[in-house]
């Protein structure tokens, strides 16, 4: 079962976008609950109580509070990593602002019932991925966290430290073993640092920035390899 929300000011376009989603649904089975606000502020008064939503199209243009500003909400005072924003807009002239926010996807208007199966065959692929879980031991204890909530791993001698969205976990082991294992979904940047990239807000050169504020170093070794995988994947 998925959460769609719509948020647009337009009735038509709700409407629309409606009737796809539901024929994207009905068409490969898959339920689904669909929600509808005309104002960013309607949105975020309802996620304030921590209701969910998986999959969200946002109008960029609204009034008042901007789809820009209720992303932010969602991201930086709800701390929602997860949810799959998918910006559509009358326009295509927002990528800094919007880079900020993590979309998914952004869709210009008009929208086509082929945007909506694309878009969101690519979202339920990844909050199916996020929910498959690493695996690690402590002692004689196993313990598993979703990928999904997984920001990056770090590692000191055989230490090596998980950094989550609700805090750290220790246990011992070699980084080079880990990252064998979430290659397809993490990066390693560093033989130090192995990076969850849907936590990345910006790469440069020589470093990345991570949500939380976290910046850590790309090595020299490293470096060409994360251009080219940031460049064929971006």
């Amino acid at each position: 079962m998925y959460n769609i929300g719509i948020c647009d000011d337009g009735k038509n376009i709700c409407s629309s976008l409606e009737n796809m989603i539901l024929h994207y649904t009905e068409k490969r089975k898959i339920q689904a609950e669909i929600k509808i606000w005309h104002t960013g502020e309607g949105l975020c008064d309802y996620l304030k109580e921590k209701q969910q939503i998986d999959i969200l199209f946002l109008d960029i243009e609204l009034f008042e509070m901007t789809g820009i500003q209720a992303a932010d909400f969602i991201r930086n005072r709800l701390e929602d990593r997860g949810m799959q924003i998918i910006y559509i807009s009358g326009k295509s002239s927002y990528a800094k602002e919007l880079f900020k926010t993590q979309p998914m996807d952004f869709l210009v208007k008009p929208i086509t019932q082929q945007d909506i199966d694309g878009t969101l065959n690519l979202a339920i692929k990844i909050l199916k991925k996020n929910l498959e879980k690493f695996e690690f031991q402590i002692g004689h204890d196993f313990y598993y966290i979703p990928f999904g909530n997984i920001l990056y791993f770090s590692s000191e001698g055989r230490k090596i430290k998980i950094y989550t969205t609700y805090g750290e976990k220790v246990f011992y082991g070699k980084l080079r073993d880990v990252f064998q294992g979430i290659s397809d979904r993490f990066l390693s940047i560093h033989n130090s640092y192995i990076v969850n990239p849907e936590y990345v807000i910006h790469y440069s050169y020589d470093k990345v920035e991570l949500t939380d504020g976290t910046v850590l170093p790309i090595s020299k070794a490293n470096r060409k390899q994360i251009r080219e995988r940031i460049l064929r994947e971006g």
